[in-house]
């Protein structure tokens, strides 16, 4: 049975095909369009999916769409006739947006897939998420919390998830057992920050997380006044504070200004104490450093409200159901940091976060929601791994080099391939790195990397500064092998962590290990580790071993292979792309090397 999953339409749009209840292929349209966080509808993810398995539309069994359109127009048009006349631009925006595409979704897919009304299935967005969780999850029975901006009406659910078995027969129930409603949401509140301290809203949420460091939460009473926060983790928006319920492109109302003053000038630099400006010659003035330590502590005390609110979530629910397993999605479920304090603080003893927790993931939660739960059909799989895209073979890749006349050296012994790029390493050479099947979620995990040397406590700044071009305060995230990932890091039973082999946990790294591998540690003295698991990515996995075989430390620097404001890269021309429009020394596509000369050509 061949069931293809779809997203669109918000942002982070994908498309998903399992069969028979396993997933055969996964990927966001960003990667095939190039235009970041793709929302349109994802007929190039679609073709993708159906392409690895070598089949065409007409093939499919069901199709599901992971959200119900009707039920999100419904909340958006009472929420405008609640608040007019103020959203009487909103109200414009939205017919525009709705009579163009979305209210059309179903007659979309038909047309589109040529699937039949009677093999076509929508299911909440919520439940997508919620499904996207547990059903990729190992587990039998858990909990599930799903926090986002908004679905139809939910931000936030809470939910159980049980697979039970009477001989023969199997039978998964998912159900949601309460809901925080639209506009009361920890996703949207945390978005508010986010523009307030200058970076585009679904997009720099995860910049805010990674300045918060630089800061001390001295605001969160500040930030408390905005919300009404109940014992459960509940809790009420003061809207007075916010415009985001009546129009489609302010978030923060007048009022949040007067409370937190001026927001943050995106194009402004930012720089504190304990930030490097590298080979910036100008200084930063005593008022610049004051203004941007102001911003980090605004950022510390979000985050700091963020992590609380989740807690106490995760308390309630685990009070509720009695289970000791927790699924998470949403897209709040990418926020790493506050994954590891669940872990940790909560009686929750395994944690299960699929690698991309956001919208994207909504298609693989739909397609299995429907197999498992809607039909009935047993569970066959686990997301072990997170290498769901499309390869480039190396027939493909020396295709590409010839047509456009780039020298490259081809090794086809693993060994000696390896052992190459980790000289390369060792001798402070950054590396593109481009293997197999591209990653599936917003994280790369060592098939579209950029690699580094972490012993080096330049390199982070060499990386943001003349590689990403991107802010110097951005931290960096080790691969390191699964094995020996407690000799770095504290958490124990590393390699039993589902979310950090996906790199969605943030932990402290060891503070004798600090010193070791600087390019890594982040300035509160953690990382968000990827642990790298020898059986779903063997060559990676061996990498990093010839690396610790030669340095001693069993852990590269990695970062998504991508120039600032470009998705990952997914063909050799998009690396090839990347590689030249940036100081990079060395590629690695397949088994296909090309090193840069000193004239960087």
């Amino acid at each position: 049975m061949l069931i293809l999953g779809v997203s669109c339409f918000f942002h982070d749009a994908a498309a998903a095909l399992i069969e028979d209840g396993v997933l055969i292929a996964a990927a966001e349209e960003e990667r095939f369009s190039r235009r970041k966080h793709d929302y349109n509808f994802p007929t190039l993810a679609i073709d993708f999916c159906l392409r690895q398995r070598g089949i065409s539309a007409e093939d499919l069994d069901y199709v599901v769409f992971f959200e119900k359109p009707l039920l999100k127009l419904e909340r958006l048009f009472m929420t405008i006739f609640g608040s007019t006349p103020r959203t009487a631009g909103v109200f414009r925006e939205a017919l525009i947006a709705w009579f163009e595409d979305k209210l059309w979704i179903k007659g979309l897919l038909k047309e589109k897939l040529g699937v039949p009304d009677d093999k076509l299935f929508f299911i909440e967005h919520h439940l997508s998420h919620a499904a996207s969780a547990f059903l990729c999850s190992p587990f039998e029975e858990a909990a599930v919390l799903t926090v986002d901006g908004v679905g139809e009406w939910a931000t936030t659910t809470l939910g159980v998830g049980k697979t039970t078995r009477d001989g023969s027969t199997e039978r998964t129930e998912l159900k949601l057992l309460q809901e925080l409603r639209f506009p009361h949401s920890l996703g949207l509140l945390y978005s508010a920050f986010t523009a307030f301290l200058g970076f585009e809203v679904n997009e720099g949420e995860y910049k805010v997380m990674g300045m918060a460091p630089y800061g001390e939460p001295k605001y969160v009473d500040k930030v408390l006044q905005l919300l009404d926060l109940k014992a459960d983790g509940s809790f009420a928006l003061d809207l007075s504070y916010f415009q985001f319920q009546r129009s489609t492109s302010e978030t923060i109302s007048h009022k949040f200004e007067e409370l937190f003053g001026l927001r943050r000038d995106p194009k402004a630099r930012f720089v504190t104490v304990a930030t490097s400006l590298y080979d910036d010659p100008n200084p930063p003035t005593a008022a610049e450093i004051e203004k941007n330590q102001y911003y980090a502590d605004i950022a510390a005390s979000i985050q700091r409200v963020t992590e609380e609110v989740l807690l106490k979530m995760a308390h309630y629910l685990h009070q509720t159901t009695g289970l000791i397993k927790l699924c998470i999605a949403g897209g709040v479920g990418l926020n790493s940091v506050a994954n590891n304090r669940i872990y940790r603080e909560t009686p929750f003893k395994e944690l299960y976060v699929q690698p991309a927790a956001g919208d994207a993931g909504g298609a693989i939660g739909a397609a299995l929601y429907a197999y498992n739960v809607l039909l009935g059909q047993p569970r066959r799989f686990v997301m072990e791994h997170a290498y769901w895209g499309e390869a480039y073979s190396d027939e493909a890749i020396a295709e590409f080099l010839q047509e456009n006349n780039i020298q490259a050296t081809k090794i086809e012994d693993e060994e000696q391939l390896l052992d190459r790029v980790v000289e390369y390493l060792t001798q402070g050479k950054v590396i593109g790195w481009y293997q197999g099947r591209f990653e599936w979620g917003p994280r790369a995990l060592g098939n579209r990397s950029i690699l580094a040397d972490p012993r080096r406590d330049d390199m982070k700044d060499i990386i943001n500064i003349k590689i990403k071009f991107r802010e110097p305060f951005r931290p960096f995230a080790p691969s390191v092998l699964a094995e020996r990932a407690e000799e770095y890091f504290d958490l124990s039973d590393a390699a039993s962590h589902y979310p950090a082999r996906f790199m969605l946990m943030v932990t402290p790294v060891r503070e004798e290990k600090r010193q070791v591998v600087p390019a890594i540690t982040h300035v509160d003295g953690t990382g968000r580790l990827q642990t790298v698991v020898k059986d779903t990515n063997p060559r990676y996995h061996r990498l990093i071993e010839k690396f610790a075989a030669v340095t001693g430390v069993p852990l590269l620097l990695n970062t998504s292979f991508n120039l600032r404001g470009e998705p990952i890269v997914t063909t050799p021309a998009n690396a090839w792309h990347t590689f030249t429009h940036s100081d990079m020394d060395v590629l690695v596509l397949g088994n296909h090397l090309v090193v840069k000369d000193e004239a960087g050509h």
